[in-house]
């Protein structure tokens, strides 16, 4: 892996929460950032409060396809290198109105949290592979619910919960695959359950206090972007700092198969 301070690292929903002290942290580092966010005045007080001049930021409301394409697109056009993709950016456990739907008429939850990193990864892959050694960091979630691919949108039974789980299992599965897929490129992909009930927007809507700091959060997931000793791991999910498993399903080979394409059919993907 490169030096830190010779890299250029992508982190989503990075005007917030673990994603903007992650952001935080990797600048102080030395790495180029790119900071994604949905508002751009969000964009701007992220990028006055790091102080530097190698952060750059990227718009887009992952609850619409068309703006992760665009975004791709933006990035493809502007950078020459991508050495690390953390795709951090999700909805948590409550909505206000309950179930909601994004704008391609998809489960919100699975929309933001699961396809559009789908989309983005898949998109950036060309970029990311040319840019190796890199890394691909998905943030995940011990809470994992399997997924039922005859009510993958929840029409029929919704609970929140359920939502979340379902698609953070969906980041568990896509890690694996990718992995595979990518092996011999350079590329290493992993996931994380960063830590439990961050003092975050998400945590405080759902629950009302933390149990853990983001500091623990960040060091979680900084371990996955810049450790070089996992230099040679790809397709794990960790707890915190440690190498752990996910539940069964994310391990069922022909699961995966049908979310693959699942998701390049929902995405627009060619299979």
């Amino acid at each position: 892996m490169r030096p830190i301070e010779e890299q250029t690292i992508l982190v989503t929903g990075a005007t917030d929460g673990l994603g903007r002290s992650l952001a935080r942290e990797l600048s102080q580092r030395g790495a180029t950032v790119l900071l994604h966010g949905r508002n751009e005045d969000r964009l701007g007080e992220a990028v006055a409060e790091l102080g530097s001049e190698r952060v750059r930021t990227y718009t887009a409301d992952l609850a619409s396809l068309d703006e992760v394409r665009a975004m791709a697109a933006e990035i493809l056009e502007h950078e020459q290198a991508l050495h690390t993709l953390v795709n951090n950016a999700g909805i948590g456990t409550v909505l206000p109105d309950g179930r909601a739907e994004s704008r391609d008429g998809y489960e919100l939850r699975f929309a933001v949290n699961y396809l559009s990193h789908y989309l983005l990864t898949k998109l950036l892959e060309p970029l990311i592979v040319g840019s190796a050694p890199a890394r691909i960091v998905n943030v995940s979630s011990a809470g994992q619910w399997p997924i039922d691919f005859d009510d993958v949108m929840l029409e029929r039974e919704y609970e929140g919960f359920r939502a979340y789980a379902q698609s953070k299992l969906a980041q568990v599965m896509f890690t694996i695959d990718l992995a595979d897929e990518l092996q011999g490129d350079g590329v290493t992909v992993n996931c994380l359950h960063p830590a439990t009930f961050m003092p975050t927007k998400m945590v405080f809507a759902a629950r009302g206090s933390a149990a853990s700091t983001l500091e623990e959060g960040v060091e979680a997931t900084l371990h996955l972007v810049a450790d070089p000793d996992l230099d040679g791991t790809t397709g794990r999910y960790f707890n915190g700092l440690r190498e752990s498993e996910a539940i069964d399903q994310a391990y069922d080979v022909s699961a995966r198969t049908r979310l693959r394409g699942l998701s390049d059919r929902l995405t627009g993907l060619p299979d």
